[in-house]
This record gives C-alpha cells, structure tokens and sequence, in this order.
C-alpha cells in the first residue's frame, strides 16, 4: 500500500530498495530555505542494520501491512524471547533485538504485542506502562522548588528516572515503557 512519506510513524513496516524496514523514529525537519523532509531511522527485517533515511514529504513509500497478536512473554533464551500464543499455549521464539530501548521493561508474564507480515515477527511492543520498584532514589534538596524539582533515580530493571521529591527508595512506580517517564505511585 503506497502512502505519502510524512504519514510514516514508528512501528510500520515499510518496503524501501527491495528490502524490508521496520521504522524505529521519525522526525519531520523544516529547514529555513527549501521545503520540508522527514528523516526517518529503520532497521533492516533480515540484517538487523540500522540505517538513516530522508524523503520530501511529498514522495511515496510502500507500506506493508502488520498482522498485530497478543503473546505472554514466558522467558530469555540467548538472543531471543520465547513468547506463548494464549489461545493454542504453542510457543514462539522471537528475537530480542525487536524490543529495541523498551528491552528492560520487559516482565514475566508481560502480555506483549508482536507486529507479523506474513507470518514473521517485524516488531514487539509493550504494554504503555509497568510497575517498578526504585532502588536508588537522591535525597531531597532543602530550599528546591517543588515545582520543577524531580530527582534522579535508579529502577530495579537497572534503568535511571526522574522522580518526584516525595518518592523514596523502595517504593513501587509506574513507569511509561516508551521512555522511563515517570507516572504515578503504583496502587497497593
């Protein structure tokens, strides 16, 4: 399916130079003189290599589509995640490297989300947001401002945050995967 170029956004596939690319980010650049391009970083479905691209926004693109299932992520064997089909329970080995900066997010038990083209996993996503404990948390500094004043801190996933003032070590967080951001206490 063609689409226009400045429609590409993070997760689609797309077919460019007779291979397969999965889009990692996208910017849309508008320079002072010229028109608009939009920069896009994708990696190659079969090599894994990263690449750097830019198109007008005007140009086409071929955009495969993406069959979308749910698994539950079961365990890490070496380079891959071994993912369970709830419905069947039949396994399926899913390399690692599709989790991209959202990999130490990842949980038992976690359901994730497994783009297909025909029938070969081109990306996983995870739920928005996961409960972690801090590890590490500064202490508050007197005379700071509430307002802007997060702290660093350190996730048991080995991650470093930001904080509120009144979020202490040991305490459980929600955290957005996409990011690290911080959301809210986790409940209970």
């Amino acid at each position: 399916m063609k689409q226009q170029a400045n429609l590409i956004r993070a997760g689609q596939v797309i077919e460019h130079d007779g291979r397969r690319w999965t889009v990692l980010k996208q910017q849309i650049i508008t320079p002072g003189k010229g028109g608009a391009f939009i920069q896009v970083e994708m990696r190659d479905l079969k090599t894994g290599n990263k690449t750097n691209e830019r198109w007008r926004t005007a140009d086409t693109v071929e955009r495969l589509m993406t069959d979308n299932r749910d698994f539950s992520y079961s365990y890490t064997d070496g380079t891959n995640m071994v993912l369970m089909d709830p419905d069947t329970f039949e396994q399926t080995m899913v390399p690692t490297d599709l989790l991209g900066d959202a990999a130490p997010f990842l949980q038992d038990n976690m359901t994730v989300t497994v783009d297909l083209v025909e029938g070969e996993p081109v990306g996983v996503h995870l739920p928005p947001t996961a409960v972690l404990e801090v590890v590490e948390a500064d202490p508050v500094v007197k005379g700071q401002t509430a307002a802007s004043s997060y702290k660093p801190a350190k996730l048991s996933n080995g991650v470093k945050t930001s904080v509120p003032p009144f979020i202490e070590t040991g305490e459980r967080i929600v955290v957005r995967t996409e990011d690290a951001s911080y959301v809210e206490r986790a409940k209970g």
